[in-house]
């Protein structure tokens, strides 16, 4: 335990010193996408962390002194959370234009993200723990409708407005849901094995 403490120390501390020094370098866009197409009600995840969801181990971002994410194909928390929104927004689109009638051929959902790393690492107490400005972008080619006819503007604002009530993520990011967070630690002592000891930890937001 104390070597791999160690281990993570040495990592961390030339970086934070670097963002002491340079903080701009702290900041760094996240950046997920995402592409659509006429086969299915799917959402097809196409980021570096997405390719990898196989191993489903996260890790710490380079910035915050993990490994190369496409050597060691840990997942960033970070693009996980903007890969859960590209893909319930590209699905929710995809179902509300089914309904609606209107033929999307093909499309691409992109969401980035803005993380300055010198509040997660505590370099700078002022800096943001957190993503702090999310940007939500689909772009689409309509394919032929049955009737011949043209997708409108109107049908356009109508996609839009149905996919932002209906998606799940993106509601959850909106209206900050309320939050419990519990954290129970056992064993570690000395205790005989019928004698448990458990310490605890909870906030609520």
């Amino acid at each position: 335990m104390e070597s791999l403490r160690q281990q993570l120390r040495e990592k961390q501390a030339p970086i934070k010193s670097e963002y002491r020094n340079h903080p701009s370098a702290a900041v760094v866009t996240l950046k997920s996408t995402g592409s659509l197409d006429d086969s299915s009600v799917t959402c097809k995840l196409s980021t570096g962390a997405a390719v990898k969801e196989a191993s489903r181990v996260a890790g710490l971002h380079p910035k915050a002194g993990g490994p190369d994410a496409e050597i060691s194909g840990e997942l960033c928390s970070g693009d996980m959370l903007l890969d859960a929104l590209v893909a319930c927004a590209g699905v929710t689109l995809k179902a509300v234009a089914t309904a609606l009638q209107i033929p999307i051929k093909e499309g691409n959902v992109t969401a980035e993200g803005d993380l300055d790393f010198k509040g997660t690492l505590g370099v700078d107490k002022q800096a943001p723990v957190g993503i702090t400005n999310i940007r939500l972008g689909i772009d689409l080619k309509f394919g032929e409708s049955e009737d011949g006819k043209e997708v409108t503007e109107r049908e356009i604002e109508s996609l839009g407005n149905l996919t932002e009530r209906y998606c799940v993520v993106l509601q959850t990011l909106v209206k900050k849901p309320e939050i419990n967070v519990n954290v129970v630690g056992r064993g570690g002592g000395k205790e005989d094995d019928d004698v448990g000891r458990e310490v605890r930890w909870g906030k609520s937001y």
